[in-house]
């Protein structure tokens, strides 16, 4: 008899068995997905901007980066209350603006002793005193497609009460910005 001379490990094959081809493909499948979907993602909703100057504070600071959804509007319009990213008089040669829509088409527009009427009511989405109340020092009417963006800082906001701004024409404005990235003291979360 021939005495074991200790353990004897043998090379097995390898086989490729169905199941580890389906979990190989299932992982494939799965990266390739997850790279589609950030893809198409990207095109609607991925893309940012810086905020330029201080009209947007105390939300949103002067740098500060912020996501806007390009795709909501083209299934809505926008509403009282957006912040939304617009070139002014799309002027692509200008930054995006980025400002809080106070009236929207049809609405009627007036400062009057530094408050904001839309349809002859406090607006309430700008409850500071406007010290400036440029062209909406005498009431008029939105057009069909016109919105009245203002600065949730308004007394340092160059926005739709501005002569060389106005009311901003829907085919100007870039999207709704739905999401502010880091900042010092606010953090991150999604824009009210």
């Amino acid at each position: 008899m021939a005495k074991n001379k200790g353990l004897i490990f043998y090379k097995r094959k390898k086989k490729i068995s169905p199941a580890l081809v389906r979990e190989l493909f299932s992982w494939i499948f799965g990266i390739f997905t997850a790279i589609f979907i950030a893809v198409v993602l990207n095109l609607f909703l991925g893309m940012t901007t810086r905020v330029v100057g201080v009209s947007m504070e105390p939300g949103l600071r002067n740098g500060q980066q912020v996501f806007i959804n390009r795709f909501v509007y083209l299934l809505t319009t926008p509403k009282r209350g957006d912040v939304v990213v617009f070139l002014p008089n799309g002027n692509e040669n200008a930054h995006y603006y980025v400002k809080r829509v106070a009236a929207v088409p049809g609405d009627s527009v007036e400062i009057r002793e530094g408050v904001l009427y839309v349809n002859d009511e406090a607006s309430e989405w700008v409850t500071e005193k406007l010290a400036d109340a440029g062209i909406a020092a005498s009431r008029f009417i939105l057009g069909s497609d016109e919105y009245f963006c203002v600065g949730d800082n308004p007394d340092s906001s160059e926005d739709s009460r501005s002569a060389n701004i106005g009311p901003v024409n829907e085919k100007d404005i870039i999207g709704k910005v739905w999401f502010r990235a880091p900042c010092d003291e606010l953090g991150m979360g999604f824009v009210e």
